[in-house]
């Protein structure tokens, strides 16, 4: 196995991709495969001479931002972010700083749980302090599974919204959601929360600008009722009222329970569950 894997993984990127697909002339004789050293610097915005050094592994420690600018450039699919994110993180191991922050709780307590049974069927989740799912209720479950919000171990609210595939057909506003998820994100940061910093990392990469212009945007105050659009494969659009409870404890957790905002999504979660009409009657702000 080579001992430069991220220096052959960019170079085999950038001789994968021709310069049309970058907006670049093709221009004549051309001796390189794909993009020149040149072309993928002044796309990325970085020096010729600093993607040489990583090309051949003289630097194994780029910043995320410059991974991010790479991809960005190199127009990465989501699965060749996610493998340059593990590459990256490769280099990085054994340099990581020691966490100043518990680590996130995945699981609820008893009594948290028992309060979930409780609100069915109405879609109900618990997030930790990073948006991972630990807990939710069967409503929740069927809203939000054929989405693909529940893939993935643990299941991340902000890395679907940032990397999912069906998230912005999911989220006809997903502009305003996508940004409500980096601020709360930013929030933990500002805690020095090196866990929230090492996510911050991961969707630098794989999420690319998507993701990093709203982190570094004007922060919004975090949003803890409101009313969100979703379009459900089985539903078809819905209009969910929600409310966000922050639980008792050290966890940082919360608790976000949606509720039919009109009576179109009343009548379409009533199906949805397979419960008689009015099972979940509509509320108005």
């Amino acid at each position: 196995m080579s001992d430069n894997e991220l220096g052959t993984f960019l170079r085999s990127c950038r001789e994968s991709v021709t310069p049309s697909e970058v907006g670049l002339p093709e221009g004549a004789r051309r001796r390189t495969p794909g993009l020149r050293r040149s072309e993928l610097a002044t796309l990325a915005g970085i020096s010729v001479e600093y993607l040489a050094r990583l090309e051949q592994g003289r630097d194994r420690h780029p910043s995320t931002q410059v991974m991010s600018a790479l991809a960005d450039a190199l127009r990465l699919s989501s699965d060749a972010r996610v493998r340059l994110r593990h590459l990256l993180k490769n280099a990085e191991s054994g340099s990581l700083l020691c966490p100043s922050a518990e680590s996130p709780v995945r699981s609820v307590r008893p009594t948290v749980q028992a309060l979930l049974d409780r609100l069915e069927p109405a879609p109900a989740v618990v997030l930790n302090r990073l948006s991972e799912v630990v807990a939710y209720t069967g409503g929740y479950e069927r809203l939000a599974g054929p989405l693909g919000m529940l893939d993935g171990r643990p299941p991340s609210l902000i890395r679907y919204m940032f990397t999912h595939p069906k998230a912005r057909d999911a989220y006809p506003d997903w502009d305003q959601v996508a940004s409500a998820h980096a601020t709360g994100l930013r929030f933990e940061i500002d805690r020095n929360d090196q866990y929230a910093l090492e996510l911050v990392n991961e969707l630098t990469v794989t999420a690319g600008q998507a993701f990093t212009a709203r982190l570094e945007g004007q922060p919004l105050m975090p949003t803890r009722t409101g009313v969100e659009r979703l379009v459900h494969p089985e539903a078809g659009e819905l209009r969910l009222a929600y409310e966000t409870l922050e639980l008792a404890g050290p966890d940082g957790q919360r608790l976000v329970v949606h509720l039919p905002a009109d009576e179109a999504t009343s009548a379409a979660l009533d199906r949805l569950g397979g419960r008689r009409p009015g099972a979940l009657r509509a509320v108005s702000g």
